[in-house]
């Protein structure tokens, strides 16, 4: 990993390179959707064989009896993982469920909120070199709390531990499909799999790029591409910090880590550290090519301009390892901070029960992490009263004619 000095210029090439990658995954991505809308289940096949090298013919949907038998041969001591981080995860979900409530804002006129699941949504679990079993605690388990009545998961290739976990959650309609034909699967329908009302998990950057694509047609939860990370330190331990930083690139080639700091020694120490340790990774680990490719240290010239250019970045993950309260007090956009040296990234990924679908590509400059306000659906109740109307008519009237909405004014003054 390199370390370059943070100017003007290279900030704006490391935003640009991100924003000319995703016109890129765009253009993909609207073929294989466009496809899978003609063709349905056959395009799905095409696109799976070729990108997945799967044959679909026949184990599109994975059956009971597969996902029964997973659950009885996952280790014990992985199922007592899972369920040790399904607790903590449950326990978030629930505290971040919206309420109802009513509220008089003046006599005669009662405004409430009634709060509702969404009927089904689809959860999409990555696949690669192995299933992401935490994507899908992360994704179910809140749509769980939320009341959802039918939950899709789909997955490139769910291994033992993932079907382990959907049967430990009572999920039963799982389909071993992934990329962008997953995506459009799940917006649209096939035969096989019946269309959701959201789209819910990360993905690379062509299930970034297809979530997108489909959500004027079908919600989406938040844009949650390939992984970013920043640690944001000046001081500390660099073999901490250099394993944080693995940590995050070994999810993709095309994963982001970055260390940012005002100290050239300590960019310094942590690059060698960094080196020792990408030595004990197999060759074939993505963080040998994210690291290099599309990660780096960089040098601030202030602790200022370094809080200033994670807001512009608006990472996925911040680790603050050092003088966390200074530091946070800076900190505006990002999807989710560590703070201390104890809080490494990956209790975020796994068992810590924060969410680990965070926005990527800059979106948490407008939004945070999945929450279990997200699989549901706040409808606003009005009821107003013949006070009610006396107390608002007048100026309603007068507000509907300042727009030349005539027919509004109509509606109140035949209820005179």
């Amino acid at each position: 990993m390199r370390i370059v000095r943070l100017t003007k210029s290279v900030e704006r090439a490391l935003l640009r390179g991100r924003r000319e990658r995703d016109e890129k995954a765009h253009r993909v991505a609207a073929r294989i959707i466009a496809d899978v809308r003609k063709r349905g289940d056959a395009a799905i096949r095409k696109w799976t064989k070729k990108f997945d090298g799967v044959d679909l013919r026949g184990r599109m949907r994975i059956s009971s009896r597969e996902i029964e038998k997973a659950a009885k041969d996952v280790a014990q001591e992985t199922r007592l993982a899972m369920e040790h981080a399904a607790r903590n995860i449950r326990a978030v979900a629930e505290r971040q469920l919206p309420r109802e409530w009513t509220l008089e804002v003046e006599p005669g006129v009662k405004i409430s909120q009634v709060v509702q699941p969404i009927e089904a949504v689809g959860c999409y679990v990555p696949g690669g070199g192995f299933s992401l079993l935490s994507t899908l605690l992360m994704t179910v388990i809140p749509a769980l709390v939320a009341g959802v009545k039918r939950i899709v998961v789909v997955s490139p290739k769910p291994n033992a531990e993932l079907l382990a976990a959907a049967a430990m959650l009572g999920v039963r309609q799982i389909a071993r499909i992934g990329g962008a034909q997953a995506i459009a699967a799940l917006a649209y329908g096939t035969k096989s799999i019946a269309a959701v009302d959201k789209i819910f998990g990360p993905g690379n950057r062509f299930v970034t790029a297809a979530k997108q694509l489909v959500s004027g047609d079908c919600a989406i939860d938040l844009p949650a591409g390939p992984t970013e990370a920043i640690v944001l330190a000046e001081d500390g331990d660099p073999a901490w910090v250099a394993a944080d930083l693995l940590a995050q690139a070994e999810h993709a080639p095309d994963a982001r880590s970055f260390m940012v700091t005002t100290s050239r020694n300590f960019a310094i120490r942590t690059q060698l550290e960094i080196r020792k340790q990408l030595r004990a990774l197999p060759k074939t680990n993505p963080a040998q090519q994210s690291s290099a490719r599309s990660g780096a240290i960089l040098l601030a010239s202030s602790r200022e301009q370094a809080c200033e250019f994670v807001n512009r970045f608006a990472p996925e993950h911040l680790s603050l390892p050092q003088d966390v309260d200074a530091l946070l007090r800076w900190i505006q956009a990002t999807g989710t901070v560590f703070l201390g040296p104890w809080s490494a990234q990956p209790f975020g990924d796994y068992a810590s029960g924060s969410n680990h679908v965070l926005p990527t590509a800059g979106w948490a400059r407008a939004r945070g992490g999945l929450s279990t306000a997200d699989f549901m659906k706040c409808i606003s109740v009005q009821d107003i009263n013949e006070t009610g109307f006396a107390r608002l008519a007048r100026d309603v009237q007068i507000l509907a004619r300042a727009e030349g909405l005539l027919a509004h004014a109509n509606a109140i003054e035949v209820r005179r």
